[in-house]
């Protein structure tokens, strides 16, 4: 499944991982399925329950994506941004 097609199945208001967030559109980080110390590293970056993230701008070759997080521009890899779940908003 492409992430367009994801993108769509997503209404407002569910959970959706990080990574199918549209550019421009805003969320609510709801859970991190990270362990140790890959999830002190993102909850370190600003990525904790109730933190809103809005995704700024795909690199070229279209990974890693900018999210700009607590007033600070974050590139993060597609794998990664799957592991973060968030609410969309609109």
């Amino acid at each position: 499944m492409s992430k367009k097609e994801c993108q769509t199945i997503w209404q407002e208001g569910t959970d959706m991982p990080l990574a199918y967030l549209a550019i421009g559109d805003k969320a609510q980080v709801t859970a991190l399925d990270y362990q140790g110390a890959e999830r002190r590293r993102m909850l370190d970056l600003g990525l904790v329950c109730g933190t809103m993230v809005e995704a700024l701008q795909k690199s070229p070759a279209g990974d890693p994506i900018a999210y700009f997080i607590r007033g600070a521009v974050i590139a993060l890899r597609d794998e990664d941004a799957k592991r973060i779940l968030v609410r969309r908003f609109a």
